[in-house]
């Protein structure tokens, strides 16, 4: 058989490289390609990665009553330290803390032997001075019948009748010493000066005691009138104005969880006060188990109408700038638009708006300190307002 010709056989032997070449080629192509999309799916992912995720909130308008929550102090209706009025040493006591007392119950004796001897003293002064009486009085007596008789002069009778009224004095002012010391004596019973319980006791059996409130002396025993209790609570100025006779309030304290306890307005102070910006407020609330314990932290919920026509949302949404209180608002297209915003009432976790929004609104909850109107986010879900 003929061979073939040179170039028939040279191209037979190129088929195969040209197809290797084509086979890399279409693998380089579609590696490219596949590169190409990975970077384009990359920049994508990076992009979407990039813009920030936000929570929005919805505002809405008030209505029925606003409860602002505030820390409050609980204090007892009445509560007194008792002081010796006399110096002495304890006798004895008869309560204890805790004790519930009657007004007028002894609470504890103090013997007085100083107080003692003065009031000896002061009887024996008495009895000298009701003597010396009793003898001026005769003796002004004499001389007035001897006046009459014209056997003394004017002169001498004025001077026994002026005796006579020095001794009357003089044993008027000695009753009164011994009164004064009797009265004093009776403070050696101390005494509860109201119903109530006793909150402290700092005496003993021994102890000695200095009459006074100052100085070495020292409170005896505390009571307090638990029945009813007052809360002072601090109301921030923007919601100031809306507190008025009529308010009312609950209490819940951490020891009674699940358990609320009503307490009405009783005053205000009146004025704002300069160092806490705040004005102090008074309720009362009733206290019949005794359980409510002066001292004691209560959370206070305000009862506070609602702002006609504001708009609450809470108070995370809030951007303080250098101009004021802003808020961010979402379009429908993600981007953001930083708006002026003026509060009415700050309360506590809740604000109330007097301009700047409109109902239905996205507004960013705990927006980042960076942002600015123009920036592009997106919303992974929505509150439900305040």
């Amino acid at each position: 058989m003929p061979s073939d010709p040179p170039s028939r056989s040279r191209a037979r032997s190129r088929l195969p490289a040209a197809a290797a070449v084509g086979v890399v080629l279409v693998v380089a192509a579609v590696g490219i390609g596949a590169r190409l999309l990975e970077a384009r799916q990359a920049s994508a992912w990076s992009d979407q990665r990039a813009i920030p995720v936000v929570k929005v909130a919805l505002p809405r308008s008030g209505g029925g009553d606003d409860g602002l929550s505030l820390p409050g102090q609980l204090q007892a209706f009445n509560s007194a330290p008792i002081y010796p009025r006399v110096s002495g040493y304890v006798r004895s006591w008869l309560v204890d803390i805790g004790a519930p007392v009657r007004a007028g119950q002894t609470l504890a004796l103090i013997d007085t032997p100083e107080l003692d001897q003065d009031i000896a003293r002061a009887r024996a002064d008495l009895e000298s001075a009701d003597a010396n009486e009793k003898l001026a009085r005769l003796t002004a007596g004499r001389w007035k019948d001897l006046l009459a008789a014209d056997a003394v002069s004017h002169q001498e009778a004025d001077e026994k009748s002026g005796d006579l009224a020095a001794r009357v004095a003089a044993a008027h002012a000695a009753q009164a010493n011994l009164q004064r010391l009797l009265a004093l004596k009776a403070f050696s019973r101390i005494t509860a000066p109201f119903d109530g319980v006793v909150t402290a006791r700092a005496i003993d059996v021994g102890d000695l005691v200095n009459a006074g409130a100052g100085g070495s002396a020292q409170a005896l025993f505390t009571i307090a009138n638990v029945a009813r209790i007052r809360v002072y609570v601090q109301v921030p100025q923007a919601a100031s104005a809306a507190i008025r006779p009529g308010l009312s309030a609950s209490l819940t304290l951490p020891e009674y969880p699940g358990r609320t306890f009503p307490a009405r307005y009783v005053t205000g102070a009146g004025a704002i006060g300069e160092q806490s910006g705040a004005l102090l407020v008074e309720l009362e609330a009733a206290n019949p188990e005794g359980i409510l314990k002066p001292g004691a932290y209560a959370d206070v919920k305000l009862q506070l109408p609602a702002l006609k026509g504001g708009l609450r949302l809470p108070a995370t949404v809030l951007i303080y700038r250098a101009g004021g209180a802003q808020v961010g608002v979402v379009d429908r297209t993600g981007h953001v638009t930083l708006r002026d915003v003026k509060i009415a009432r700050d309360l506590g976790p809740v604000i109330e708006l007097a301009s700047g929004l409109a109902a239905g609104e996205r507004v960013i909850d705990s927006p980042p300190d960076s942002l600015q109107s123009g920036d592009l986010v997106r919303v992974v879900s929505s509150g439900g307002g305040a």
